[in-house]
């Protein structure tokens, strides 16, 4: 069965078409700049010789980019489509064929993820476009978190905002730590629910988990993604009277507001420098104070929110760094594992600062193990999207839902 997997991010498209269930993956490749001045596709075609195929395309939206990539795969016989949506609210409690009732409810969660369901929405609609006969499958990121407990999800807030609202935490990243999880269990030789972790996600958008006893039972994202850890543009955990005060002071509307905390934070408004962290981790080498503050504001962070889901699961068995800075800042793996010896958490500096791909880090003597994890959203689309329309688990992988 061949399966394309679409990842429709805010100015991207990362696609792979796999043949299932053998996992193979026959073409692979991204869109970026979606939007921009400079729109780059660059494909791969992994059938026979690799070759990269790059092409620059006129300023457009998601269905230019979409036709582009379908005109590439026009020799292959595309079976499904698996989508990644950021969020599909409370109701869709796991991955589902995409029809008119599962369409709208994705188009009324755009409120609670406006840089990402609209984008998700039109990867959606332009592959109805041009494969109008091909069946497609939503699987959600916030799915994974719709296991948290009332105490773990529930604002301060007066109850009717819930019940009328939904307003609650959901959490995000949950394709990505539904592979990060089973994949650990898989390199440790262990069974999922066996294990208490927590997972970091440290990308442009990063988020923090707890899962014990095969479940996810707190999550750093909130209502929307921009809850939770120091990210590139957004700014994370922040006093709610911070804003109110900005809106007053500043004399912003809500748009400039929300273009504040989405866009113009985290990292890139404490350094002042960029979004991108490698270049806010060169600047803070070459002695930049605020590209250094960015940094340790983000490992800070990240360690409290390792020790209080330690407390919160009574204990811990393993710590999971994946994500683009995840997966290759060793610096920032030491720092956000630095005192947290009283944890059972030791690294090994040689194993940390070598090696590739998914690898144990931790000392041999250290109790909690850690890992590195090079995650893979798209191949866990392709399962899920298997599994919903076979009705079967696919052989010998791991599933969310």
């Amino acid at each position: 069965m061949q399966i394309l997997a679409l990842n429709c991010g805010g100015s991207s498209i990362k696609y792979k078409l796999f043949s299932m269930p053998e996992e193979k993956v026959l073409v692979q490749g991204s869109v970026e700049g979606i939007g921009g001045q400079e729109t780059t596709l660059r494909h791969q075609d992994l059938t026979g010789e690799t070759a990269e195929h790059r092409k620059h395309l006129p300023r457009g939206g998601y269905g230019e980019a979409l036709e582009e990539i379908l005109q590439l795969l026009q020799s292959y016989r595309i079976e499904a489509v698996g989508h990644r949506v950021v969020h599909g609210g409370a109701s869709l409690r796991r991955p589902a064929r995409i029809d008119a009732a599962v369409l709208g409810t994705l188009k009324a969660c755009c409120q609670l993820a406006p840089l990402h369901n609209p984008a998700n929405i039109a990867g959606i609609e332009a592959v109805a476009r041009f494969l109008p006969e091909v069946p497609q499958v939503a699987v959600c990121d916030n799915t994974f978190h719709l296991t948290l407990p009332p105490r773990a999800y529930l604002y301060g807030l007066p109850y009717e905002y819930y019940e009328r609202y939904g307003l609650r935490r959901y959490g995000f990243h949950g394709i990505t730590f539904a592979y990060m999880v089973h994949r650990a269990a898989v390199m440790l030789g262990r069974r999922p629910e066996e294990l208490k972790i927590v997972s970091l996600m440290l990308g442009s958008g990063t988020t923090a988990n707890a899962y014990c006893e095969g479940k996810s039972i707190d999550v750093s994202t909130g209502f929307t993604p921009t809850e939770g850890l120091l990210q590139s543009t957004r700014c994370g955990d922040i006093d709610p009277g911070v804003l109110i005060f900005l809106l007053r002071r500043e004399g912003l509307d809500l748009d400039a507001l929300e273009e504040v905390i989405n866009k113009k934070s985290g990292w890139l408004g404490i350094s002042g420098i960029s979004n991108d962290y490698r270049t806010v981790e060169e600047a803070a080498r070459q002695g930049h104070e605020r590209a250094r503050l960015a940094l340790e504001v983000l490992a800070y962070r990240a360690k409290k929110y390792i020790g209080a889901y330690a407390a919160a699961m009574g204990g811990l068995d393993v710590l999971i760094f994946s994500g683009g800075i995840g997966e290759k800042s060793s610096s920032l793996r030491q720092e956000v594992c630095r005192g947290l010896e009283f944890l059972g958490i030791k690294l090994d500096a040689e194993l940390n600062d070598n090696g590739k791909g998914d690898r144990l880090i931790s000392s041999p003597e250290a109790r909690v193990k850690v890992l590195v994890v090079h995650t893979d959203e798209e191949v866990m689309i392709a399962r899920e999207t298997v599994k919903v329309l076979t009705g079967k688990e696919p052989s010998g992988t791991f599933c969310q839902g």
